[in-house]
Formats: C-alpha cells, sequence, structure tokens
C-alpha cells in the first residue's frame, strides 16, 4: 500500500513520531464507518479495525453511509472516491455538515497527488491508496488512531469556544440594575463591530468581564482575546511586550520575541490600566491604532496587524489631560464607544443577585454546602458602599462560604465593620420591580423552580437531577429538605 501525503503536511505517523498512546479502557469504543462498493476491501477493514478494538459499521454507498451518520455518532470515516451515485468527496462534504468535526480518511485505487490535495481541501484528514499489504496495517491502524484523536481535540476545542461565549454571554453578567443594563445594552450594539472601546468605572466593577462580553459576542471570538494590564509591568519593559523585539535589541534579548499585538493578530488586545501607560508609548500606541502598524524593539520593519483595541482604566482620563499625563490626541482615539461600568454602590439593587450567584459557584467550587444568606445579613451587605465593589463582595461571599461551612450565612457570621453598623430594615431592602418583593425571595422562588423541574425531568433521581443543577448531591438534598420539595400528586 503506498500512502500519498499533500505537501503541505508532514506524516504524522512517521519514526520520529511514535503512535499516541493506547485509548482509555474506561471509554467507549471508538465508532468507525468504512463506505467501500467493493466488498473484498469493506471487509478487510472491518477486520483490520476490529481486532484493534473499534466498533465498525459498514455501508456500500451513499445512501447507507449517510444513513449511519445521521442515526448515530462517529468518530471516523474511511470512505473509498470512486463508487456508484455520489463521488467519495462529496459525500464526505455531506457527512461534515452532519458532524463538522468528523475526520474523514479518503481511499482509492486511482491515486494521485492532484488527488490528494483536492481530497484535503474536500476536508479529508488524509488520503491512503489501495491494495493494502500486510506489512503496512500498523500503519493504517496508526493513522486511524490520530485521525480519531485528531477528531476528539477539535470537538474539545469547540466546546470549549462555546463554554467561553456562554460563559461571556451578556446573560452570564449578573445583575438587573438600570445603570448596569445600559451598559450591558452598549456591549450589545457594539460587540460586533470593528471600533475601538474605552471602558471605565471604579476597580472591581468589572471592566475585564465587558471587555471579554466584547471578544466573545464578536466575529473575532474564533481568535485569541490577549490581556496586558500597562499599570503592573515596568514602562522598560512594557514596549517590549506590546510590540516584541529582535535578538540582541537589549540586554538579555537573546531570541526574537513576539509581541502581544502580533499574537492577538485577527483578534482582540485588551489594555488594562491604559491611564498608567507613559507618554513615550502612549505615541507609539496612537501610531498603531492609526496606522495599524508597529515595529518590533530593535527593528526597522514594519509589521501589519489586524488587532481590535479595547482599553480599560479607574482614571479619569479627562482630569490626566489637564494635568499633562495623558495625550489629548490619543484619548480621543480609544474613547471611540465609552463604556461606563457603575460601582455597586449604585446599583443596590444587584447585590441580593451578586451575592446568592457567589455563594452558589463558590459552594460547589470549594465543596461546601452553603446554600443562602439570612435576611438581617443581607440587610447589612445592602447597606454596605462597597469601596471595592464586585471583587470585595466576592472576596467576602468566598471567605463567609468556607468559614460557614454549611447551611446559611447569618448574621453572625459577617465581619465586625458589617454586622455592627445600621441595618435597613428588612422590609425596606432592594426590591424587585413589579413584584414588590424582595430580591432574596425572587431568587428563593426562581431556585424553587429550578429544583423542581430539574427532578421532574429525572423522575425524582436525585443523582441526575443534581448532575444536571451543577450541584454536589448533598447540597440538592439539603435544598429539598429545607424547601420542604415533594413530587407532586397525579
Amino acid at each position: 500500500m503506498e500512502i500519498r501525503r499533500a505537501r503541505r503536511r508532514v506524516p504524522r505517523y512517521s519514526a520520529a513520531r511514535p503512535p499516541p498512546e493506547p485509548e482509555d479502557p474506561t471509554l467507549p469504543p471508538s465508532h468507525v464507518l468504512v463506505i467501500d462498493d467493493e466488498e473484498f476491501y469493506r471487509r478487510a477493514l472491518e477486520r483490520i479495525l476490529g481486532r484493534a478494538g473499534h466498533r465498525v459499521s459498514a455501508a456500500r454507498d451513499a445512501s447507507e453511509a449517510l444513513a449511519v451518520a445521521t442515526s448515530e455518532p462517529l468518530d471516523l470515516v474511511l470512505c473509498d472516491v470512486r463508487m456508484p451515485g455520489i463521488h467519495g468527496l462529496e459525500l464526505i462534504r455531506q457527512i461534515r455538515e452532519i458532524q463538522a468535526d468528523l475526520p474523514c480518511i479518503v481511499i482509492t485505487g486511482y491515486g494521485s497527488a492532484e488527488k490528494s490535495v483536492e481530497a484535503l481541501r474536500a476536508g479529508a484528514y488524509w488520503y491512503l491508496e489501495k491494495p493494502f499489504e500486510q506489512s503496512n496495517l500498523d500503519v493504517v491502524r496508526r493513522l486511524v488512531d490520530q485521525a480519531i484523536e485528531h477528531g476528539r481535540m477539535k470537538g474539545e476545542i469547540r466546546l470549549l469556544q462555546k463554554q467561553l461565549r456562554s460563559r461571556y454571554g451578556f446573560e452570564s453578567i449578573v445583575g438587573s440594575s438600570p445603570a448596569l443594563r445600559h451598559a450591558l445594552e452598549v456591549v450589545e450594539k457594539v460587540a460586533d463591530s470593528e471600533s475601538t472601546v474605552l471602558v471605565t468605572g471604579e476597580s472591581g466593577t468589572g471592566k475585564e468581564l465587558i471587555a471579554r462580553a466584547l471578544h466573545f459576542n464578536s466575529r473575532r471570538s474564533e481568535r485569541m482575546l490577549v490581556t496586558v494590564n500597562c499599570g503592573a509591568i515596568p514602562e522598560e519593559l512594557l514596549e517590549s511586550e506590546l510590540f516584541g523585539h529582535v535578538k540582541g535589541a537589549f540586554t538579555n534579548a537573546v531570541a526574537h520575541r513576539e509581541g502581544r499585538f502580533a499574537v492577538a493578530d485577527g483578534g482582540t488586545l485588551f489594555l488594562d490600566e491604559i491611564g498608567d501607560m507613559s507618554p513615550n508609548l502612549q505615541v507609539k500606541l496612537l501610531r498603531v491604532l492609526q496606522e495599524r502598524t508597529f515595529e518590533p524593539v530593535g527593528s526597522s520593519k514594519t509589521v501589519e496587524v489586524d488587532v481590535r483595541v479595547v482599553a480599560a482604566t479607574n482614571q479619569d482620563l479627562e482630569e490626566s489631560i489637564k494635568e499633562k499625563r495623558f495625550r489629548e490626541d490619543l484619548y480621543y482615539r480609544l474613547n471611540v464607544i465609552p463604556i461606563e461600568v457603575p460601582p455597586l454602590r449604585d446599583r443596590r439593587e444587584d447585590i441580593p443577585l451578586l451575592a446568592q450567584h457567589f455563594i452558589e459557584r463558590i459552594a460547589a467550587e470549594k465543596d461546601k454546602a452553603v446554600d443562602g444568606i439570612a435576611p438581617e445579613a443581607l440587610d447589612r451587605l445592602c447597606d454596605h458602599d462597597w469601596p471595592g465593589n464586585v471583587r470585595e463582595l466576592e472576596n467576602l461571599m468566598e471567605r463567609l462560604v468556607i468559614l460557614r461551612g454549611e447551611g446559611e450565612i447569618r448574621l453572625e457570621d459577617l465581619p465586625p465593620n458589617l454586622r455592627e453598623g445600621p441595618a435597613t430594615p428588612f422590609a425596606r431592602a432592594p426590591r424587585v420591580p413589579g413584584t414588590g418583593l424582595p430580591f432574596n425571595e425572587v431568587v428563593d422562588r426562581f431556585e424553587t423552580d429550578l429544583i423542581l423541574q430539574a427532578l421532574e425531568q429525572t423522575h425524582w433521581n436525585k443523582n441526575r437531577a443534581a448532575q444536571l443543577l451543577g450541584l454536589n448531591r448533598t447540597t440538592l438534598l439539603e435544598k429539598i429538605k429545607k424547601k420542604k420539595l415533594e413530587p407532586r400528586e397525579d
């Protein structure tokens, strides 16, 4: 058997690169579909792959193959090119429309370099030629294993991208106050544009979360989001960090290094604490924003980049301009789309939702059975001014969840500065517009409905319900007991 490869690829099964480790025995066998109108080769591949531990389905033509592909998940397709009806390469295109990350290996008795390139362009993982020879069967097995692993990696990457989009979607930012909703409305309108955004707000308000929402809801979400904290890197190193350097550009520059602009090419560059950037670097940043080009440190070569810039600061840049600490022209270049993130004291109605959100998330992460906060303790939280904003509230909730361990966070669990301060009576605590109910009561009702839905969907199988809800089983049992939930009578 002869193996053809496109010039743009390196054989993944060469002697220099050992085959992958055997599959985890706890995983189900990989499902491979073999498509060939010649029974001899079809049965030969079934035998080879079956002995290697794979589950094999066979098809004689496109109609049988599509029936299998639409009825159950596959890990790999081995497809003959010349068959009655649909051509093999067209069949691969149709199968990949059904299962996008499915790797395909083309098999044919009519091989050529042109056919190899055509197969790869059609989406095939690799290209093999008939006839199969006994001496090369190990190569087939290794190639099949590598193709399956490649498909699984692509699937995992796609899943991670989906999770990132879900995590940083607008609906995942907790809060319903008018001030926050106004900021999110701006994010939604400009996320898919190419405009430069300046995010302002006090420390701890969630400016980086806004930047991530902008990136992961834009057309650039498939590429990288690169973050640079301009206030955390010394001035003499920040230029190299942003633009890179060539070997010998300065002491200890022993090799070429790409800067963050180059790494973010095609994606988004988030410049946090932009107000701390030195005037010298402000000039160079302005040029990049205007011309989309830069020169690495020590180099005369101009590099072009396609980067969307999102900047953030907790400083008053207009005041910095008056004090000659920030360039006015750079400010107007960055401030194309301004988004102000409100401090937590200006959206106190979000405090109960945020507190409950942090309690549930941290309890799950730390394996604690804390499930809520007492009304009198919540009153104290709503009265606090939160100079550290959302970050301060999150850190406090983590401390309280760990120290409490189980049950409900009470007034005596709060630190002295919160526990001993004046409290608004709970009847006057922030309420949900249109309901007249306190936020914690609305959250409790919403949580109860979610738990009941999960229990009914799983026919009160508590293990499966806990998995659906993302809770530990013991946490779910505590919630069921506390809420006195029982199956509904038919």
